[in-house]
């Protein structure tokens, strides 16, 4: 990390934590920040669900909400970025504040409740930017609506032509009932109407449902069985977490789903559980907790096929991004694999 970038953390950190996320997203828009452009080898290079990837580290959804920073971000070193959620109509999301630092826990406490400008406007953003990285899209459902299930396809008919990859979001902890729709027969209806959605697409794209790490075992295995049975291309392990336990920081009672380095044990357990349940064939990305090169490694051999990341950044700054690769590179090359492929599950027996 370079002095530059310390002092504007420090600085961030003394901000109120959304108004500081916003500001991080000027930064990268106003070109002025350094930014190491694609971070590759063919070490690195991964197939994820037909997408070619120039490393399998991407952005996690809920940083650049509203494709506001598409093009630094394709130039920040990850393998694939991940913007969103978006829903067919804007709407402001739940009352602020709505975002808290748990600086000594290493995470983050977000309530926002799906604030975006809406699927048009998203769609516009995303047609802008340049070719580089896998772009996708987070489909979420607006609060008010009458018709949930038909919100998702939605949002894809809107903004499909697009992106590279949609993610079906019902597993969010900060829409009222939204994490419902985890139940088999929701999920059956959520995706056929997103599957449907893209067949009218003027290109196929790769659709990946994300699911909550407070699930059960039985749940677990109904959405195992549901993803195996539908077109989904893959699974999305794992968005952020209810649970409170551990935790050290003042603001760790505020609701709404924690992310960060506490979320990685739990997060990755479920990685593995379903990567044990779809027998390998299911390609799987992991998120919680990640925020070094080792953590990366670790979700892959749990199962995951790629990575991703958002909360790390707070603490550790965009820099932190092409040192996880870099770093994985050397992992993977310590161990003898000249793939990620290769590595993929072969540390998933100690997670189960």
């Amino acid at each position: 990390m370079s002095l530059v970038e310390r002092l504007g953390l420090a600085v961030f950190h003394q901000l109120d934590p959304e108004r500081a996320h916003d500001l991080s997203l000027q930064a990268l828009r106003s070109g002025l920040l350094p930014l190491p452009g694609p971070v590759t080898s063919s070490r690195l290079r991964t197939d994820l669900a037909g997408l070619a990837l120039p490393n399998p580290v991407g952005l996690a959804a809920g940083y650049d909400k509203n494709a506001e920073a598409l093009a630094p971000l394709m130039r920040a070193g990850f393998g694939f970025v991940e913007v969103g959620a978006a829903t067919p109509l804007p709407q402001p999301g739940n009352p602020k504040p709505r975002l808290f630092r748990l600086s000594s826990d290493r995470a983050a406490i977000n309530r926002f409740g799906f604030n975006n400008d809406g699927a048009e406007a998203m769609a516009r953003r995303l047609a802008r930017r340049p070719r580089g990285v896998p772009v996708g899209l987070n489909l979420g459902a607006n609060k008010e609506s009458a018709d949930r299930v038909a919100d998702f396809a939605k949002v894809l008919k809107t903004t499909g032509a697009e992106i590279d990859f949609a993610t079906v979001n019902v597993s969010s902890p900060n829409t009222e009932k939204l994490r419902e729709l985890q139940g088999p027969a929701a999920l059956r209806a959520v995706l056929k109407g997103v599957i449907d959605a893209r067949a009218d697409l003027p290109r196929p794209i790769a659709i990946f449902v994300k699911i909550a790490p407070d699930l059960k075992e039985e749940e677990l295995e109904e959405i195992a069985a549901v993803t195996l049975a539908s077109q989904v291309d893959g699974i999305i392990a794992t968005n952020t977490t209810l649970s409170r336990k551990d935790l050290t920081s003042a603001k760790a009672r505020e609701a709404g789903g924690l992310s960060g380095a506490p979320l990685f044990e739990r997060s990755t357990r479920v990685l593995a559980r379903l990567s044990h349940l779809t027998h390998g064939t299911m390609p799987l990305i992991g998120v919680g907790g990640v925020g070094s090169a080792e953590d990366a490694y670790a979700k892959i051999r749990a199962g995951a096929t790629a990575v991703q990341l958002y909360t790390a950044m707070v603490y550790e700054g965009l820099s932190l991004v092409p040192k996880i690769v870099r770093g994985l590179d050397r992992l993977l090359e310590r161990d003898g694999y000249e793939t990620v492929a290769q590595a993929v599950a072969t540390k998933r027996g100690e997670w189960l």
